[in-house]
């Protein structure tokens, strides 16, 4: 049974720093691109970044991109996500996820994580 597992949200003030972290567990994490991605309220689940298996190839939504940085360890089957300068824009349910292809079109992805909140407040 393939679980991803997210920690690390919370609520920080604008321009404060987030580390969000993913641990995978039920597949074999190196063989996987992973990805987040976020919702906020009232609207659609928006692609942020993924990092490839191997880790050598990064792509970002131009929203995070200099302020997001994504980075995986692939003896801990673990995912992070490096969220600095953050805005009251970035509040959202945060996602992981996993896909069998590393791609620059969000989807598909076969396995998500349950999320975790991030609030940035003014």
């Amino acid at each position: 049974q393939v679980q991803l597992v997210e920690s690390g949200g919370g609520l920080v003030q604008a321009g404060g720093s987030l580390r969000l972290s993913c641990a995978a567990s039920g597949l074999t994490f190196s063989s996987y691109a992973m990805g987040w991605f976020r919702q906020a309220p009232g609207k659609e689940r928006e692609f942020v970044a993924r990092i490839s298996a191997s880790g050598r190839s990064t792509i970002y939504a131009g929203s995070v991109k200099g302020r997001f940085t994504i980075s995986r360890d692939n003896a801990k089957n673990t995912e992070y996500l490096q969220m600095n300068s953050l805005k009251p824009e970035d509040t959202a349910v945060y996602y992981c996820a996993a896909s069998r292809t590393y791609t620059a079109r969000p989807y598909p992805v076969e396995y998500w994580g349950q999320g975790t909140q991030v609030t940035i407040s003014s």
